[in-house]
């Protein structure tokens, strides 16, 4: 088995200007994706697929790999992830180089570790599964919702109202740090969420949304408290 972790950092971020290799910390934020990635051991090679001379340069600086920049279709606002990887595979199949899994990392992702992808990457082959994608539980049950109408509060659902947390079923939703792939099927289905998919459920306290100036604060704060520094 081969496999190829792909770190998908394009150059043009709107929200957060450069946002892929913004210090967070003290250091640019790509790197805690391609360190973890390298100190897993789970791959034949570790690229960051980006259509920026800069990213790229941070990139090596830090241990991986940039074979082959992206095409302008891949590099604008409305590429989607699985549009970059057929991009990345395709790449690499012109140079005779082939993957069996994929794992893909998102760049601004730093409370990824090491061992959760190890860990995914196994789950993956293990369970014969065409995805094996880390994913987190609502904090507060989805099923006791509220709206707004005519400006006041209702119940999504009032049947739910009265149940005990305990006794809804529990949500999960994607944590957005990284996807683990079995190329073969990828390519079939052409999605990231396919058929069979296997989840690897993350702690809350590994997990964090990073799309503004205020969530990237956050983070910071909550990796400071986690890691003890």
């Amino acid at each position: 088995m081969k496999s190829v972790a792909i770190i998908t950092a394009r150059g043009g971020s709107k929200r957060i200007p450069r946002k892929n290799i913004k210090p967070f910390l003290g250091k640019p934020i790509i790197e805690y994706s391609i360190e973890a990635a390298l100190q897993s051991d789970m791959f034949h090679e570790v690229m960051v697929s980006t259509d920026d001379e800069e990213i790229a340069q941070v990139a090596k600086k830090a241990g991986a790999q940039v074979p082959f920049f992206r095409s302008e279709e891949t590099a604008n606002d409305y590429a989607t992830t699985a549009e970059v990887l057929e991009e990345v595979i395709a790449s690499y199949d012109r140079i005779g180089k082939h993957f069996d899994q994929i794992c893909c990392i998102y760049p601004t992702a730093p409370f990824v570790t090491s061992n959760a992808i190890k860990t995914a990457m196994m789950l993956l082959e293990q369970e014969k599964a065409d995805a094996c994608i880390p994913v987190v539980r609502f904090s507060f049950p989805p099923q006791r919702c509220v709206i707004i109408k005519e400006n006041r509060l209702a119940p999504k659902w009032p049947e739910n109202m009265k149940k005990r947390s305990q006794d809804l079923e529990p949500f999960y939703h994607d944590c957005g740090q990284f996807y683990c792939l079995n190329t073969k099927s990828f390519l079939e289905q052409k999605a990231i969420w396919m058929k069979n998919v296997v989840p690897f459920v993350q702690d809350e306290s590994n997990v964090q949304d990073i799309d503004t100036i205020e969530d990237w604060k956050i983070a910071e704060m909550k990796y400071k408290i986690l890691r003890n520094l």
